[in-house]
C-alpha cells in the first residue's frame, strides 16, 4: 500500500525510505508473524532424515558420515576465520590473489595431490575446486571449445552419447555447440566404430569429445584409448566426465584406466591420453556439499589463458582468472583438502574395495533369486546394477532412479541400484528381502 505525503513526513528518514521503497512492509510488521514456530517445525522434520539416509540406493551419493577428524578439521578452519567472514577463492589458485582472504594454498595442494593420483606430471598440472561436477564439466568444455576454435578458426562440434550425464546436453546448448550423437555398444559405452564414422562425416570441424567414465544410469565406461585412436591425426580435445568413478577407480586394480599419461611401448616417452578430467566430491568421497575437481595440464591452461585474456579484462582483480566462475567457495576447498591426505586415501581404498565387493554380492543374489528382473552390471569397474522396475513401494522406499531402457526397440521401465560406501550388506539384504515381498 502506498503512503500519502502526511504519513510519509511523520516517519524518520531511514524508516520513510524503507516504507516508500517497500510498500508491503511497514514499521513494526514482522516478515514472519511467528518466526519460531515454522523454524521449529522445519528442523523437526529434518531431524528424521539421518534415520533414513542409508536407505538411499538409487543415486550416487555417499551417505556415510565423514570421520570425526573431518569435523575437528572444520573447527580448526573456523578458528582461522573460515565461515566467520567473507573468504573468497576468486581467480586462478596458482597465481597471486589481490584478495588475501582465500584458501588457495589448500586448493593448489589438493589439486596437486589428486593430479598425482590421476597420473599428471607435477610440473604440468593446473586445476581448481569447482562448485559442482557440472561446473567442472563446464570448464572442460569451455576450455576445449576455446582452444580448438583458436587453433583452427572453426567452432568445434561436440561428440558424446545419449548415455552421458544430462548436464552435457545443457552445457552443449549453453556453449552454442552442435551436438553429434555417437551410438553405444550393448553395455552402454561409446561405440568407437560409430565415433569414427561420425568424425569422418564432420571432417572439416575440430572435435570436442566427452568420454563418460561411468555413465549415469548403466555405469558403462567409454574407452579412452579407443577414442584417442580415432582422434589420431586431427585437431581434438578429449574431456573426461568421471564424476563418480573418478573418485574410486584410482584405488582399485583399474587405476591405470584414468592415468593421464602412459609410456609409449616403443619409445618409452610419455603419451597424453586426455586433456582434462572432472570428478565430483560429493559422490564417492562423501563430502557433505556439492563440489567438483577440475584438473588439466598447465600447458593447456596457459594456451587457454592467452585466449581468455583477450576477451575478459583482468584489471579489476589484478590477474587473468582463467575460471568461468568468478567468486568461488573458499570453505569447500579448505574442507575438501582433508580428503587428500594419505590417511584419507587409505580409507578411500578400503571403501572402494568394500563397495565393489558389495556390488558383486548384490548381483549374485539378484541373479540367484530375482533373475526375472534381468539384473545387469555393465562391467567389473562399475558399482551400478540396473534391472527391470519392481513395485512402486520398493522404488519409493529406496529412492530408486527409474529410466526406460531400449530392449528389442521398445522402452522398458528399469531402475538401478548404485552401491555406495554406506550401502552395507545389511542394507542390501534388507533391499533383497523387500524385493521378494513386493514381487508383482
Amino acid at each position: 500500500m502506498l503512503m500519502n505525503r502526511r504519513q510519509s513526513l511523520g516517519l524518520s528518514g531511514p524508516t520513510a525510505l524503507m516504507a516508500t521503497c517497500y510498500p508491503n512492509i511497514t514499521p513494526g510488521h514482522a516478515l514472519l508473524s511467528h518466526p519460531q514456530q515454522p523454524s521449529a517445525e522445519l528442523l523437526k522434520s529434518m531431524k528424521e532424515l539421518p534415520k533414513q539416509k542409508n536407505m538411499l540406493l538409487g543415486y550416487p551419493l555417499n551417505m556415510a558420515t565423514p570421520p570425526e577428524e573431518f569435523f575437528v578439521w572444520r573447527k580448526e578452519l573456523f578458528s582461522a576465520g573460515l565461515n566467520q567472514f567473507g573468504f573468497n577463492n576468486v581467480g586462478n589458485p596458482y597465481a597471486h590473489s589481490h584478495i588475501p582472504f582465500n584458501s588457495h594454498l589448500f586448493e593448489r595442494e589438493l589439486i596437486n595431490r589428486f593430479g598425482t593420483v590421476y597420473g599428471f606430471s607435477q610440473d604440468n598440472i593446473w586445476g581448481f575446486l569447482s562448485n559442482s561436477g557440472t561446473d567442472s564439466n563446464m570448464h572442460g568444455l569451455y576450455m576445449g571449445r576455446t582452444l580448438l576454435r583458436s587453433q583452427t578458426g572453426v567452432m568445434p562440434k561436440i561428440y558424446f552419447t545419449r548415455e552421458a550425464h544430462y548436464s552435457i546436453q545443457i552445457l552443449t546448448d549453453l556453449l552454442n555447440l552442435e551436438w553429434v550423437v555417437v551410438g553405444t555398444d550393448r553395455d552402454g559405452s561409446m561405440d568407437i566404430d560409430d565415433l569414427e564414422r561420425q568424425l569422418k562425416a564432420n571432417d572439416n570441424y575440430p572435435a570436442l569429445v566427452v568420454a563418460t567414465i561411468g555413465t549415469t544410469f548403466k555405469g558403462a565406461v567409454d574407452s579412452i584409448d579407443g577414442i584417442q585412436a580415432k582422434l589420431k591425426g586431427r585437431t581434438a580435445y578429449l574431456h573426461l566426465d568421471a564424476a563418480l568413478f573418478g573418485g574410486y577407480l584410482p584405488h582399485t586394480q583399474f587405476a591405470a584406466e584414468l592415468l593421464h599419461e602412459i609410456p609409449d611401448e616403443g619409445t618409452g616417452r610419455k603419451v597424453k591420453r586426455y586433456d582434462s578430467i572432472a570428478v565430483s566430491c560429493h559422490k564417492f568421497f562423501g563430502f557433505p556439499a556439492p563440489a567438483g575437481l577440475f584438473i588439466t595440464t598447465r600447458a593447456n591452461f596457459e594456451m587457454f589463458l592467452t585466449q581468455f585474456g583477450q576477451i575478459h579484462d583482468p584489471e579489476y582483480i589484478l590477474q587473468i582468472p582463467g575460471t568461468v566462475t568468478c567468486s568461488r567457495d573458499a570453505t569447500k576447498a579448505a574442507e575438501f583438502y582433508f580428503f587428500s591426505s594419505e590417511a584419507a586415501f587409505s580409507k578411500q581404498a578400503a571403501d572402494a574395495k568394500s563397495m565393489l565387493d558389495n556390488t558383486s554380492y548384490l548381483l549374485k543374489e539378484m541373479m540367484a533369486h530375482y533373475d526375472y528382473l534381468q539384473p545387469v552390471r555393465a562391467n567389473p569397474q562399475s558399482n551400478t546394477i540396473y534391472f527391470r522396475k519392481p513395485s512402486d513401494t520398493v522404488v519409493n522406499r529406496y529412492s530408486l532412479a527409474a529410466m526406460g531402457v531400449e530392449i528389442d526397440k521398445e522402452r522398458v521401465p528399469h531402475v538401478h541400484v548404485v552401491v555406495m560406501p554406506h550401502a552395507s550388506k545389511e542394507i542390501l539384504d534388507r533391499f533383497l528381502t523387500d524385493l521378494g515381498k513386493k514381487r508383482e
